[in-house]
């Protein structure tokens, strides 16, 4: 079931992406075509078999999954800008891309990298399970590396959420309001990773439930707002004052 959730996902990122490549090509909206692309890489790298093939080229040391983990920074920050910015929320865009916000990009990405050239990193395997196998100073250096990866999403989701509630609750298009739904839904189950490690074991299938959630949320939610201005053009403004307080 995990499988078929990562490649089925796969293949929405993919398509989505690629349904935006024109647009990309005629310089319109780059910053969608971004997030997607990202989104579509960072699923690829989740996904075992890949992930292994890419870590091997790259000499066998989990590297691949130092990259996904900035990939995956760079994708929600992208997600964070883009949904501040279109629905007019101007204290979360100060908080993603001030100082505050590049103050705790800097310092995540440095426990990051600080946290990944302690631990023994041999052995390529997706989620670097193969290390956290082998049990103690490394597996414990496994934790505190995961958590320092999904401190940043959490960090955007949880600025992005008062702007979707407000969304969701006001009187824009139906489209508008059900993607800032689904964008609501997908920062929720995002903020939720950071109790991971709390989750008992029996409950691992749970985590990749809810990352895929939250991916999907965000993708599905980020095409039905490319879908309203489509269709109903500059009626399918997302920036009304309503979204703002």
């Amino acid at each position: 079931m995990i499988e078929i959730l990562q490649w089925s996902t796969l293949a929405v990122c993919g398509l989505v992406a690629g349904a935006r490549i024109p647009s990309a090509l005629r310089g319109e909206n780059l910053t969608l075509f971004w997030i997607f692309a990202l989104m579509t890489l960072a699923i690829l790298l989740s996904i075992e078999a890949p992930y292994v093939a890419i870590d091997q080229a790259l000499g066998g040391f989990n590297f691949a999954n130092l990259i996904l983990r900035f990939v995956i920074f760079a994708a929600i920050l992208c997600v964070g800008i883009r949904v501040t910015r279109g629905f007019g929320a101007t204290g979360g865009y100060r908080l993603l891309t001030g100082r505050i916000g590049m103050t705790v990009l800097a310092v995540i990405s440095l426990s990051l990298i600080a946290l990944f050239l302690m631990i023994d990193s041999e052995g390529s395997s997706a989620g670097m399970a193969r290390v956290s196998a082998r049990g103690g100073t490394d597996a414990l250096l496994v934790e505190y590396y995961g958590a320092a990866g999904r401190a940043y999403p959490a960090y955007v989701s949880l600025v992005l959420l008062p702007a979707m509630v407000r969304a969701v609750r006001s009187s824009l298009p139906l489209p508008i309001r059900t993607a800032a739904c689904l964008l609501a839904v997908g920062a929720v189950a995002i903020a939720v990773t950071l109790f991971f490690p709390v989750i008992p074991p029996s409950w691992g299938p749970a985590e990749f439930i809810i990352n895929y959630t939250a991916v999907l949320c965000f993708i599905v939610g980020l095409a039905l707002i490319w879908a309203a201005r489509v269709r109903y053009g500059g009626s399918a403004s997302t920036s009304r004052p309503s979204t703002e307080k």
